[in-house]
C-alpha cells in the first residue's frame, strides 16, 4: 500500500494511491481525491449515500463505483461537546486523529490483518484548530457482533473466532481502546473483522490487553450478552497455545 500526501487550501489529505490509482467517486483527477469526496452533503446532492451506520459520528455509506465506502466525519463526545462537536486542537499535522488512524490502519492492513481497506483521511485546519473525515472500504454485508448474538443459534464458534481475531490484533501489538460489540464486525462467511482505530496504538504486551477485554465485557453487558464472554476468551486463549 503506497500512501500520499497533498495539500490544497486549508485541506491536508493522505490516501491510498494504489486504490485510488485507477477508480474514485468523481472523474480522474490529480490527485485523484478532492476535498468535495469529505463532505456527506456533496453525496446527498449526487443520490450516492446508500445508507447511513449508527453512532455519535454519523458515518456515511456512499458508492463510490467499483467499491462502496465509509466516510466518517470525526465528532467529539462527552463534555468537551459542549464547547465543539468537530475541532480539535492543531499540534501538528501528522499528529492529526485523521492522519494518525489512516496510518496504523494502512499498517494492519499490509500486515494481512482484518480491518477495512483504508481510502483517504481529510484534515482542514482552522488557525489553532481543526476538522477532519476519514474514508475506508466498506466490508460487503459486515453486521456489527451486537446484532449478531440475538436468536437462539449457537454462537459458540463465532465468538470463539471472535476471540482468536482479537488475539491476532494483541499479537500484532494493537492496543484498541474502544474494544465493543460495535466496533467488532462479522460478515456474510463469518469472518470478524476490527474497525475504528481512532486513538489506537501499537504497543509492547502489557496491561492494556486485559483492560480491552474488560471493556469488550462491558460492552456485552449492555448488550445483554454478557455471557458470550466466556466463549471470547476461550478463543482468545486457544490461539495463543
Amino acid at each position: 500500500m503506497r500512501l500520499a500526501t497533498f495539500r490544497t487550501g486549508k485541506v491536508s489529505i493522505l490516501y491510498d494511491a494504489d486504490s485510488l490509482c485507477d477508480a474514485g467517486p468523481v472523474p480522474q483527477t490529480d490527485p485523484p481525491i478532492v476535498p468535495q469526496a469529505f463532505d456527506p452533503d456533496h453525496w446527498r446532492r449526487k443520490g450516492r449515500v446508500v445508507g447511513e451506520a449508527p453512532g455519535r459520528g454519523a458515518s456515511l455509506f456512499l458508492d463510490a463505483g467499483r467499491d462502496q465506502w465509509v466516510l466518517r466525519p470525526y465528532r467529539r463526545g462527552g463534555l468537551i461537546a459542549r464547547i465543539s462537536t468537530r475541532r480539535y486542537l492543531w499540534t501538528g499535522l501528522e499528529r492529526t486523529r485523521a492522519f494518525r488512524e489512516l496510518r496504523l490502519t494502512a499498517e494492519l492492513y499490509s500486515r494481512g490483518l482484518p480491518v477495512p481497506r483504508p481510502v483517504a483521511a481529510a484534515v482542514t485546519r482552522h488557525g489553532v484548530t481543526y476538522e477532519a473525515a476519514l474514508i475506508t472500504v466498506r466490508l460487503p454485508g459486515a453486521r456489527a457482533l451486537a446484532a449478531c448474538l440475538s436468536g437462539e443459534a449457537n454462537h459458540e464458534p463465532l465468538l470463539e473466532t471472535v476471540g482468536a481475531t482479537v488475539r491476532r490484533f494483541h499479537d500484532a501489538g494493537l492496543d484498541h481502546v474502544d474494544l465493543n460489540a460495535r466496533n467488532l464486525l462479522v460478515d456474510e462467511r463469518g469472518r470478524v473483522w476490527l474497525i475504528d482505530l481512532d486513538r489506537c496504538r501499537l504497543r509492547a504486551p502489557g496491561a492494556w490487553q486485559a483492560a480491552n477485554l474488560e471493556r469488550l465485557q462491558r460492552s456485552l453487558v449492555k448488550f445483554e450478552a454478557a455471557a458470550a464472554m466466556a466463549a471470547i476468551r476461550r478463543g482468545y486463549h486457544t490461539r495463543a497455545t
